[in-house]
């Protein structure tokens, strides 16, 4: 039986680049993949005709022979008296190159892929840094700007990130020839790790910057200026692109993120936008009622208004006075709350004006009559 064109098993012209066989095959081999087809019972020879017409296109010497003298060229009749082993190519394609090629494609986004520059790209960004700052609640109120000092990793100067001494380049690893990864094979499958010549970066420096060791960069202080918007609170996340540690040998920089910490406040508690105080009244103010000053968080006053016949825990609202929303005109609101204190240290003429009262003021505690008279009905009820 005729062996059908290794065009035709792709499904490409002869005039297809490099990248259009590639991208064919890669089409085929996952459609036609044994595992796939396990109802399929030709599916593992269609597999092995397209590994074998690929092993020869993807190849420019095996390519421009089989162009000229179609499948002889591989069966030892290519006008040359060709045998095997000598000048003819193998003739059933190297299976376990091929195949590495599509787990790459199958696989290689998931492990981070290779890339045009193999593992240099991601073994050279900088690192991400982190950077907790603590402020005030009146910081967070009105914002503000701040220079930070940041220990970080920044290019070094003396080889402008490239790791080199005097101005020489990199060179390629001879080892994984630019790829930062080796392959051994191991039967069936080809297993791929790190490149221990250059480790992983894809290139070697024959002679390292003395400044840096041929890293690319020093270890540095750096001062930022950084504005910190109204509205922040514990946990907001500031991120600053580009500000990270420098990468090795010229690779991209990482980011810097700060995380705000809001301190307490003595006087204020926070809920989101909303702000609550606490403050203590007189227990005859409550009674009477009355006005009192209380503080903002802006640093000014306002007077509220206490209500005659007051309790402990009542709350009472100023509209605006809270905290500003994070990157919002919106503003939350203020809560006063009463804590209606019951006086100490009473001279003996405090205690007998506070029996006295005690005695007329019987029906002017509604709360006290409604639960002794309460108790007085559960107890009732446990004798029946």
């Amino acid at each position: 039986m005729a062996k059908r064109d290794f065009y035709e098993t792709l499904g490409v012209s002869r005039g297809a680049s490099a990248e259009e066989i590639k991208k064919a095959y890669r089409t085929k081999a996952k459609e036609l993949h044994p595992d796939r087809n396990a109802d399929n019972p030709n599916a593992e020879a269609q597999f092995k005709e397209v590994n074998e017409a690929y092993d020869i296109l993807k190849d420019a010497d095996k390519k421009a022979a089989y162009d000229r003298f179609g499948h002889a060229a591989f069966e030892g009749g290519n006008g040359a008296s060709a045998r095997p082993g000598q000048g003819g190519f193998r003739p059933q394609g190297d299976f376990a190159s091929a195949f590495s090629d599509v787990f790459d494609d199958l696989f290689g986004d998931f492990m981070g892929g290779r890339g045009a520059a193999g593992g240099r790209a991601r073994a050279s960004r900088g690192n991400d840094l982190r950077y907790n700052l603590r402020i005030t609640l009146e910081e967070a109120y009105a914002g503000l700007h701040k220079t930070l000092t940041i220990p970080t990793a920044v290019v070094c100067t003396s080889c402008s990130g490239t790791g080199a001494e005097g101005g020489s380049e990199p060179q390629t690893c001879p080892t994984c020839s630019g790829m930062g990864k080796v392959r051994a094979q191991q039967g069936f499958f080809t297993v791929e790790r790190t490149c221990p010549t250059c480790n992983g970066l894809g290139q070697i420096i024959k002679n390292p910057c003395k400044a840096c060791n041929g890293a690319g960069r020093v270890e540095k202080e750096k001062s930022l200026s950084v504005n910190i918007p109204a509205g922040v609170e514990t946990g907001t996340r500031i991120r600053l692109a580009g500000e990270g540690e420098a990468g090795l040998r010229g690779g991209p920089t990482g980011d810097l993120y700060i995380f705000i910490e809001v301190r307490d406040h003595p006087l204020f508690q926070r809920d989101g936008n909303d702000l609550y105080c606490r403050v203590p009244v007189s227990m005859a103010s409550a009674a009477l009622g009355g006005d009192i000053e209380v503080p903002t968080i802006d640093g000014g006053k306002s007077r509220v208004k206490i209500p005659e016949g007051s309790q402990s825990g009542r709350q009472m609202r100023l509209r605006g006075k809270g905290m500003p929303a994070l990157r919002s005109k919106d503003i939350g609101d203020m809560f006063i709350e009463l804590a209606v204190e019951t006086p100490v240290n009473l001279t003996s003429r405090q205690k007998e004006l506070l029996r006295e009262f005690d005695k007329l003021s019987e029906e002017n505690n509604p709360q006290s009559e409604g639960f002794f008279s309460a108790v007085k009905n559960f107890w009732d009820s446990m004798k029946g």
